[in-house]
């Protein structure tokens, strides 16, 4: 199942600056795990915001929690999620 999740990010500015490296080096790793599994398909950073713009594939709503729940950063993120679905006019095969 493929879903859109938008990820906006804001870490407290009186957060050490070392805590903060090492929240970001885990975040990087998990995150480019699990886009090498295929789970994180794409990725996007949005112009002039510490957000991104992603989608994932997961075999369900309990999946997408448990992995967005894991993100090193997710205490210090807003995420809003919406479900895709195949369009019948889509001509590519591997986009479902």
């Amino acid at each position: 199942m493929l879903f859109h999740v938008r990820m906006d990010v804001k870490i407290p500015r009186d957060l050490p600056p070392d805590e903060v490296a090492a929240i970001l080096a885990r975040e990087k790793a998990y995150s480019q795990d699990l886009q090498r599994r295929g789970t994180w398909r794409h990725i996007w950073r949005i112009a002039g915001q510490y957000s991104n713009v992603s989608i994932f594939d997961v075999s369900g709503n309990d999946e997408l929690h448990a992995i967005l729940s894991g993100l090193p950063l997710f205490p210090f993120m807003n995420i809003e999620v919406q479900p895709l679905l195949r369009h019948p006019s889509a001509i590519r095969d591997d986009d479902s």
